[in-house]
């Protein structure tokens, strides 16, 4: 199989467009991919297994295996290891977060719930609504909407709910809170 154009410039351009070898680049030398596990031992054409080479440091290697790695590589290798680190943290705080945010959602439809005992929030009211609401406002003023609405049509659950969703739109649209109810 053939590496394509693209392939060979994302090689180039990772290794800073210098032989892994020798560390010449061009105008001086002309750069080529080499595989560090030759194909005809079993190498494949995935990036990872690809690394600039000139000409004659390509072609003087041949398909031996390298008995010494390097620096490219070793550079190379440190960067993908802090890059797969980063992303093992990123995924970490981004389930604390979405794991926040569902306490959060959570916390409103009980609070909701002790307004009206034998009513919740369904589960896409809350992950679309109540989750969208969190995004756009702060916790503590979703929670004044819900009370607001609730304590101003404590009889039906449905209204209360609507009037809950205007209080936060209005809010989110920098329309002034309703006055409490005297």
């Amino acid at each position: 199989m053939s590496i394509s154009k693209k392939l060979k410039f994302e090689v180039f351009k990772r290794d800073g467009f210098q032989c892994a070898y020798c560390g010449k680049s061009p105008p001086e030398v002309i750069l080529e991919i080499d595989h560090i596990e030759p194909t005809s031992r079993g190498g494949n054409d995935d990036i990872n297994n690809l690394l600039t080479a000139c000409f004659d440091c390509n072609r003087g290697k041949r398909d031996i295996l390298l008995d010494k790695t390097p620096n490219q590589l070793i550079e190379n290798y440190e960067i993908l290891k802090e890059k797969e680190e980063q992303l093992k943290e990123y995924r970490k705080l981004i389930k604390k977060i979405e794991g926040r945010i569902e306490n959060d959602i959570n916390e409103i439809g009980e609070i909701f719930n002790s307004y009206f005992e034998n009513r919740i929030f369904t589960d896409a009211f809350k992950q679309s609504t109540v989750k969208k609401f969190l995004n756009l406002l702060p916790k503590h003023k979703v929670i004044e909407a819900l009370h607001l609405a609730c304590n101003r049509i404590n009889n039906d659950s449905t209204k209360a709910t609507k009037y809950f969703c205007g209080i936060c739109w209005n809010w989110i649209k920098g329309i002034k809170p309703p006055y409490k109810k005297d």
